[in-house]
């Protein structure tokens, strides 16, 4: 609905009509979308991002390592981790509890236990333009330059914020609690199995039992949710995803599943806008800025000519 929306009502009054007539209809019939109203139980967990961080390949590892038995799929995923924006609030409801549900709010107080992922918003920044390509949000001649504005504003699922809204607002009040996990996507990447075994520690020490998280089934999960498998899985599996099939089949969802790909995709000005506007937030959980780095160099080059 969204896609046929902006592309064939242009006038936003009417859309807003559109919209507001078809969730009445959604919550007549009982087939309203879940979305920010989905029911909550009190022994939910939420994996919980800022859109293209890496909550995909997550719920693959964790999926995976709680299903050793059958490998998971984007056949199956939804049976899983299921995500919240594309499941009606009934099959939700109807899942084995205790649940994992996937989602990109910004803070939400009724949500009681967590995994948050957080991205370098430079690379989170890259991913989301291409990601938004896909879905036909923007025409593929779009600069990426143009674009980066568009993102600092937030302009895109408004419900998520800007990347810096969403990842204080859970900082700021959930972190530090027994029913917070945070992960960084990068110590994802560089030692998959150790930040799986602390997520599979985590779930144990808020109720999950029968995880096996031995050295063998921490393996087979991160080879079972590799870019490579997970590329191939969206191949051949895209008509049997809720999601992926709405969107352009010529633009792929897995992409370079990479760390630090913006140093080659964003341009001096991109990177200045961005570390402009979230500077500190990025700082707090880890992300070095270029321009302290820039400022470093100055320093030690003038401590160089003046030696």
């Amino acid at each position: 609905m969204p896609t046929f929306l902006g592309r064939y009502v242009t006038n936003p009054d009417i859309r807003r009509r559109i919209r507001r007539i078809v969730t009445a209809i959604r919550i007549i019939a009982d087939r309203q979308v879940a979305g920010r109203d989905a029911s909550i139980f009190p022994d939910d967990v939420y994996l919980v991002s800022y859109p293209r961080s890496g909550n995909t390949w997550t719920r693959f590892l964790i999926a995976n390592l709680l299903h050793p038995e059958d490998e998971t799929t984007f056949a199956n995923i939804e049976s899983r981790v299921p995500e919240i924006y594309f499941n009606v609030d009934t099959t939700l409801r109807n899942l084995p509890r205790p649940r994992i549900l996937k989602s990109h709010e910004a803070f939400n107080p009724r949500y009681p236990r967590i995994i948050y992922i957080v991205r370098d918003p430079r690379d989170v920044a890259v991913s989301y333009y291409h990601h938004n390509i896909k879905w036909r949000n923007i025409p593929e001649n779009t600069a990426l330059d143009d674009f980066i504005p568009r993102f600092i504003a937030a302009e895109f699922d408004p419900w998520s914020g800007s990347w810096a809204d969403n990842v204080d607002g859970w900082l700021n009040v959930r972190q530090g609690r027994d029913s917070f996990l945070l992960l960084r996507y990068e110590d994802l990447k560089q030692n998959t199995q150790r930040e799986l075994y602390r997520t599979a520690g985590f779930l144990q020490s808020i109720g999950f039992v029968g995880i096996e998280d031995s050295p063998e089934k921490l393996a087979l999960a991160e080879e079972r949710s590799s870019p490579e498998r997970m590329r191939a899985l969206e191949k051949e599996q895209t008509g049997q995803h809720v999601q992926l099939k709405r969107t352009r089949q010529d633009k792929p969802f897995i992409r370079t599943a990479s760390s630090g790909g913006w140093r080659k995709s964003l341009s001096p000005r991109a990177v200045s806008l961005i570390e402009e506007a979230w500077g500190p937030t990025m700082e707090r959980v880890g992300y070095t800025l270029t321009q302290g780095l820039e400022d470093a160099d100055t320093r030690h080059a003038g401590q160089v000519r003046n030696s």
